[in-house]
């Protein structure tokens, strides 16, 4: 799946901010990252990333808490909001975009079915967390495209 517009409007908007994004990343495995550096001159708004799969990795490089994981699990809001603030943190980004999902064909639940992804925005500066639950269709590439193309949508409408 082809992303060069989305990022394109989007490093077009970040360069007439000012700004940086960071991504921190569980489900797609660095996808939005390599989406975002797929297009020219991404080096003036790309900041980093974080490729965060393990429930070590999210707390010692996002700061998530134990609590959280323990208690909700990394496919969570409270998860993904943290891993977006905790990007943000330690980066030089003015907006992050965190997920975490379950991608498939395996790992699904009743309250949690393959498919479901939890997505968080966050800028530099104000304090509340925008969040999203999906319900995507399709195999584990299908989801990670799906969840890639919201995060994107997802940034360029948050700034």
């Amino acid at each position: 799946m082809q992303f060069n517009t989305l990022v394109s409007q989007l490093g077009q908007r970040l360069i007439t901010q000012g700004g940086r994004v960071v991504t921190a990343e569980s489900c797609t495995g660095g996808m939005i990252a390599e989406a975002l550096t797929a297009v020219d001159g991404s080096s003036a708004w790309f900041d980093r990333a974080y490729i965060t799969y393990s429930y070590e990795s999210k707390k010692e490089m996002l700061g998530v808490s134990e609590l959280t994981i323990q208690k909700q699990g990394a496919v969570s809001q409270t998860c993904v909001e943290e891993m977006a603030l905790g990007a943000l943190q330690q980066s030089h980004a003015k907006v992050s975009v965190a997920c975490s999902g379950i991608a498939g064909p395996q790992g699904g639940s009743a309250d949690k079915p393959v498919g479901t992804v939890w997505l968080a925005w966050a800028v530099q500066g104000h304090e509340s967390v925008v969040s999203q639950r999906f319900q995507f269709e399709g195999d584990r590439l299908a989801v990670r495209e799906q969840t890639t193309e919201a995060a994107l949508k997802g940034i360029l409408k948050l700034i």
